[in-house]
């Protein structure tokens, strides 16, 4: 039985991104750019249906939808190899083509515009499914249609689909070239504490990082840091999609990494990143299951850049590792790893990394894997945003674009809000390295 994901892509990054997913996912199942099964890939035991379907003619057809409101990334994506795989009813290109001047209420209400086109796709894609399970959305929160459509699909998911989960890749800005991202950062947070079940964080900084460090590539183009998110991506559903014995489903993963709901921002680090999928990487030498869970727990790997204090600490932690795996291994690294306290736990709740291990097989590497973690350093991510912030509220600063919307004609309440709902959050993350949060209100 299938527990379908809907994957909705709005905006610049999260359509690049998405290109760069779909084309890994193919490649993973065997599947052609056209959507035919190769032969190769006939009984793999793989469970597809998870995030493609099958049209008449037996091609596959990923559960996407794609949204931008200016044409320029869905048109590279359909003059490439691959546009033939995505379903053309469901690609929404706003037929103004302006986009939305990276202005998160400009975005907003353009969502408001289109609303009844884009739930209309949504609810047909629902509609195919046997069991929906959730919706992964892919954006970034600096520019103007990620953060600000993206926050609008958000409520109206929430308000739809009560039952369903939410599972979004945002990337984070460090320091954009768009000047008003703290504002547009800020608003979207609201909706992704509000509205998202999970939030899988994803910034620049860290992602240019790695690519420098890891791959020795020192100016990274959008295609490579995008493959590294991708990859991340397909690592992080490969339980979904390889069925083993434990987290077989997004809620199982999701259960497992956040005990309270609103502390639901994960980082992830994955290792070892080969030139098999991302071009022109160094390959790492050798891969045995310690040295991938002890590199997995190095701050260096992590997608994110969070400044740790002496009491920063795990709340949680899920390892999922591929390849040529023995169970014996893995008890081994896990007590290694508990010898040497390499991961300092919350005081208030089981302190054990949880592992899974999948049956896929890796090409290169004999062993790879990705950590996904919900960490209390979240909250010095979090501080930055409200400092800068703060900075350019303070001199009420390129306000005027904003004040244009509707939503912000009658005044800034909505900017104090998303505020105080950011700086809660901050807190709630700190307040988790104490005995005392159980009784935290």
């Amino acid at each position: 039985m299938g527990r379908e994901i809907i994957s909705l892509q709005a905006g610049q990054a999260g359509n690049q991104i998405g290109q760069q997913f779909w084309q890994k996912l193919c490649a993973e199942h065997g599947i052609s750019p056209n959507g035919m099964l190769e032969d190769w890939a006939e009984n793999q035991g793989d469970r597809k249906d998870v995030f493609f379907y099958q049209a008449d003619d037996e091609h596959y057809i990923p559960r996407a939808i794609l949204i931008d409101l200016e044409p320029r990334v869905i048109n590279n994506i359909l003059a490439s190899p691959f546009k033939g795989l995505y379903n053309p009813e469901n690609i929404y290109v706003s037929p103004h083509g302006g986009g939305a001047g990276n202005n998160w209420a400009q975005g907003y209400s353009a969502g408001e515009k289109v609303y009844d086109d884009l739930m209309e796709m949504i609810d047909r894609e629902a509609d195919g499914s046997d069991s929906l399970e959730g919706f992964m959305l892919l954006h970034s929160i600096a520019g103007g249609t990620g953060s600000g459509l993206g926050s609008f699909l958000l409520e109206r998911l929430n308000d739809r689909f009560p039952k369903k989960l939410i599972q979004t890749y945002s990337v984070f800005p460090e320091s954009s070239d768009v000047v008003v991202q703290p504002y547009n950062s800020l608003l979207a947070m609201k909706r992704l504490v509000n509205n998202a079940d999970s939030v899988v964080v994803l910034d620049n900084a860290a992602l240019t990082r790695i690519a420098a460090d890891r791959l020795h590539v020192q100016d990274p183009s959008f295609v490579q840091t995008n493959q590294l998110v991708s990859t991340v991506m397909a690592a992080s559903t490969t339980t979904l999609r390889y069925p083993s014995y434990m987290n077989n489903d997004l809620v199982g993963i999701i259960a497992s990494l956040i005990p309270t709901p609103r502390c639901h921002f994960l980082m992830t680090s994955y290792t070892p990143f080969t030139g098999d999928e991302i071009d022109h990487a160094k390959s790492i030498r050798k891969t045995t299951t310690l040295d991938v869970m002890r590199r997995l727990l190095q701050p260096k790997n992590r997608l994110v850049s969070t400044t740790s204090t002496r009491s920063s600490c795990y709340i949680s932690c899920l390892n999922i590792i591929s390849g040529d795996v023995d169970p014996t291994d893995v008890h081994k690294s896990l007590l290694r790893i508990r010898e040497r306290q390499l991961a300092n736990f919350i005081p208030w709740g089981p302190a054990s990394i949880q592992v899974a291990l999948t049956k896929r097989k890796t090409t290169q590497n004999r062993v790879s894997g990705i950590m996904m973690a919900n960490h209390t350093s979240m909250a010095s991510l979090f501080k930055r945003m409200i400092d800068q912030y703060d900075r350019l509220r303070k001199r009420n600063a390129f306000l005027e674009q904003y004040k244009k919307e509707d939503m912000f004609a009658n005044g800034l309440e909505e900017f104090d809000d998303s505020r105080r709902v950011v700086a809660e959050l901050a807190d709630e993350y700190r307040a988790c390295e104490s005995e005392g949060y159980i009784n935290y209100s």
